[in-house]
Order: structure tokens, then C-alpha cells, then sequence
């Protein structure tokens, strides 16, 4: 494949994007928007509200691809990693030789050139600990920019372009496009890197846990010596990668580390305040106590790694403590849809089978005046693979009910690797535990309707639309 084109030119003015309406590739566009570029994008799939969004920022799309979006060429083109070698535009920018470079790149050159990067990694929590980090910064009054794979509810967007001296990035480890299989991080150079830990994932792109490792090894030999890490004391798999760093580490968790909270509880006498407490030990040998929106043992990490971010920074504890409380979440991350009848219907990404149980046990203790129904949908290249056949169904043991649907894109995983939804919920059964397996979305509608009751949570567990369930379901209640 011919690179020489794979580069950025010295004077940019305009830029067309392929597979612009992705989260972070349309993010990127409003960004370079906001910064005088004109903007041009396309895509598979055209539609509210991301383009509403981006066409109310001047960004002209087209739907559909077509070469014709290239004439007159752009000065560059930035193609997503949605994208395919055989997609019309590619290849017409390709045998063209127009410059063309990858979302990471660009968002690299053009934003984060000439700021200090905080950047959060790991298999689990980056979307929450991002966030955090963003909104104590903001709270701080440091003015940063950030790029965020969810929504920032105190900033309803998952994007901001500051003056400050900082930007947050949520570093994918995810391929960076199809003329650069390496993993998104790769492309920056933090001053602070946050690594919440590491499991196996994305089975489309990495063969085993130790391919996982590797890229992130890659990311740390990269990595300044002059920068700092924080990293998930307790993760065994991180033990091995570590060694590849050059710059000091501090550890994050439970126990004797750097950064550690001893204890974290719930207010469980009302629900509806959903306050998790948390005890944290910092390295100087200080102690304080502060109190989180978000709940569970997992949130508590997320947020332990973005205090003690910004406590190196220089934020004081003072307004670490008052901003936290400040702080309200991300869409689709323990997000309540609504409540209806006394019912409460939850939204949240968790895919993998270590967030789904994390998830479960987090909301678990808030809702104890019923049942926890947890309904989830298999949906990513790994969730829809049986190589996570045996781990789901230990996932669910803290649920009460569950709901499993078949997946709707099976189509994608080769016969001989896919999850069997049958044998899950068999499985879970197995396990003592009330479970129903439903081939579509509609039944299980129907099964909630005619089962919940007053006191229950409803969580529902995808990192799609899942047909808008949860709307559909409060206007059944």
C-alpha cells in the first residue's frame, strides 16, 4: 500500500471526511469547524441527530460516498477506521494521491499539538474516567479540551474545545484505520497516561490477551520519561506491561497503593439519592472523603484514577471534593431513562462480561426494595462470540431476573464462533438464577410489561440503540 499521501499538509484549509458521522469522527469535524476549517463529510448513513448536529455547525454532508464529494479535491482528507480499502472514496483519494491521514492524526495535529494530554486507557471505565477528569478540570477553572467516546452530561456533548493548557482524550486501543492497523493510542504523547487495567477484547482485532498486551507495551515504550502513570494496582494483567515503561508509576485501587480508598458505602436508606461514599489514602500520607453520583466498586476506581490526575496537577482537595459532587455522569452509563409506575428503566454501555457483573453489583445495593432485571443484547464483534460463552454466565449472579435477546447481527461472526444465547440463559438458569431467552425485542417488551413491579429496576445493557427499548418500554408502563 502506497503511504507517501499519509501526511498533512503544511497549509489546511479544507477537509472532507469519510464515515463522518461516527462519535468521535463527528466530534472531530465539529472541532476542526470551530477552528475556521471548512468541513465536508459522508456517509453509509446519514441521520438525526448527528446530522442535525453537525449540518448546525456548517458541516455539509452527503449521504451515501461517491468520488463526486471529492471534486475539487480537499486539501485533506480524514478517513475514519469504519472505513474499508474498497470503499469508492478511499480509493478515489488513493490513485488521486490526495493527503489523507487518519481521525487520531488529525486530532493530534490540529488540537492537541500543542497541549499537555491526559490520557485514559484501559479495557474498562475510560469513557467515566475521562469525564471525571474533564469535569474537575472545567470545575477547576483550567479551561480544558477534551475528546470523549459518550455524552458529558454537565457539558451535554462529548467534545470541547478550550484555551486551557489541557485536553482529555479517551485513548482507543482499537485499529486507527485500514492503512494503519495500530491501536488509536499510539498516536499521542501524554503527560499523563491513566491505565484502568486490561482484559481481552475486541476479538476482531486482537487474537489473544497477550496481542492486548502487546499494544499497550508499544504504548509505554512510547510513552516520555518525564510523564507520569497511574495505573490499576490490582490488575494482574498489567504486571507484565508495566515493565515496559520508562516513567514512574503510581498504583490506583484497594489496598496499600499510591492512591487507595478502604472502604467505599452506599446511601441505601434512599434511593433516589444514589451517593456512594469514598474514603481515599493519597501518597503523601493525607486522607479524605468523598462523595460520588456515580455507584459501584468500579466507579470508585474510575474515580480514584481522575483525583489523583488532577491532584497532580495541582487541584487542591478542596475542589476535587466540591466538584465530584457536581458531577452528573454520561449518558448511557447508568443513565435512568425515566420512571414510570414505580419502576425505574436504566441505560448502560456495559458489553464486556466483567462490566455487565460490575455493572449489576453496582446498581444492586440502590435498589434493594426489588428486583434487579437485567436485560441484556450481545451486540459487539466480542460479546456476539462464544469465546465469552462460560464468563457471561457467571456475569448475572447479583440480578434477580434476566433477559437475554439473540443477537440481531450474528451475520457478522462466522458460524463456528458464535454465542449461543440459548445455552447462556440455560446456563444462568443452572446457576439458580430466573433467566428467559427472547429472539427479539418486542417479547421482551411484552414479558416486562407484564412482569415488573413497583420497587424494580429495569437495566438494560447494550452498546447499541437496542430499538429504542427503553423508551418504548416507559410508555408501555
Amino acid at each position: 500500500m502506497d503511504l507517501s499521501e499519509n501526511r498533512i499538509p503544511s497549509h489546511v484549509k479544507k477537509i472532507h471526511m469519510i464515515a463522518a458521522c461516527g462519535t468521535g469522527m463527528g466530534a472531530l469535524a465539529c472541532m476542526l469547524q470551530d477552528l475556521g476549517f471548512q468541513v465536508t463529510g459522508s456517509d453509509h448513513q446519514v441521520y438525526p441527530p448527528m446530522s442535525d448536529f453537525l449540518a448546525g455547525k456548517g458541516v455539509h454532508l452527503w449521504a451515501g460516498f461517491s468520488p463526486s464529494h471529492l471534486a475539487p479535491a480537499p486539501d485533506l482528507v480524514i478517513i475514519g477506521n469504519a472505513v474499508t480499502r474498497d470503499n469508492v472514496e478511499a480509493r478515489y483519494v488513493m490513485e488521486n494521491q490526495i493527503p489523507y491521514c487518519s481521525m487520531p492524526q488529525a486530532l493530534n495535529h490540529f488540537v492537541a499539538k500543542d497541549k499537555k494530554i491526559i490520557l485514559v486507557t484501559g479495557t474498562h471505565g475510560k469513557t467515566t474516567t475521562s469525564a471525571i477528569v474533564a469535569h474537575l478540570l472545567q470545575e477547576a477553572g483550567l479551561d480544558p479540551t477534551f475528546m470523549i467516546g459518550g455524552i458529558l452530561q454537565n457539558f451535554n456533548s462529548n467534545y470541547r474545545l478550550g484555551n486551557g493548557e489541557y485536553i482529555v482524550i479517551e485513548g482507543d486501543e482499537y485499529d486507527t484505520a485500514f492503512f494503519d492497523k495500530g491501536p488509536k493510542f499510539l498516536h499521542y504523547t501524554p503527560h499523563i497516561i491513566i491505565i484502568n487495567g486490561i482484559e481481552f477484547d475486541h476479538a476482531d482485532i486482537f487474537r489473544d490477551l497477550d496481542h492486548i498486551k502487546g499494544a499497550f507495551k508499544s504504548l509505554l515504550t512510547r510513552t516520555p520519561s518525564q510523564a507520569t502513570l497511574l495505573a490499576n494496582g490490582a490488575d494482574p494483567n498489567l504486571a507484565d506491561v508495566l515493565k515496559s515503561a520508562t516513567c514512574p508509576i503510581e498504583y490506583f485501587g484497594e489496598g496499600a497503593y499510591h492512591w487507595s480508598f478502604t472502604h467505599t458505602k452506599v446511601n441505601s436508606t434512599n434511593a433516589g439519592d444514589r451517593q456512594t461514599h469514598i474514603h481515599i489514602n493519597t501518597p503523601d500520607g493525607g486522607t479524605f472523603d468523598l462523595r460520588s453520583p456515580l455507584m459501584g466498586r468500579h466507579n470508585a476506581m474510575n474515580t480514584i484514577a481522575a483525583v489523583a490526575a488532577l491532584i497532580k496537577l495541582g487541584v487542591s482537595h478542596d475542589v476535587v471534593l466540591s466538584s465530584m459532587e457536581r458531577f452528573e455522569g454520561i449518558k448511557r452509563r447508568q443513565e435512568i431513562r425515566g420512571i414510570k409506575q414505580g419502576i425505574t428503566v436504566m441505560d448502560d454501555f456495559a458489553h464486556h462480561p466483567t462490566a455487565v457483573k460490575e455493572t449489576i453489583a453496582a446498581v444492586k445495593p440502590f435498589y434493594d426494595k426489588g428486583r434487579v432485571i437485567a436485560v441484556f443484547e450481545p451486540r459487539t464483534n466480542s460479546s456476539m462470540r462464544d469465546i465469552f460463552q462460560a464468563d457471561y454466565a457467571l456475569a448475572f449472579d447479583d440480578a434477580d431476573v434476566v433477559c437475554i435477546r439473540k443477537p440481531s447481527r450474528l451475520d457478522k461472526v462466522p458460524e463456528n464462533q458464535r454465542l449461543s444465547t440459548k445455552k447462556l440463559v440455560q446456563d444462568i438458569q443452572d446457576r439458580g438464577k430466573k433467566a428467559f431467552y427472547f429472539k427479539d425485542t418486542e417479547s421482551i417488551l411484552f414479558f416486562l410489561k407484564e412482569h415488573t413491579q413497583q420497587g424494580d429496576l429495569v437495566l438494560v445493557m447494550s452498546n447499541g440503540g437496542f430499538d429504542n427499548i427503553h423508551q418504548r418500554l416507559l410508555e408501555l408502563l
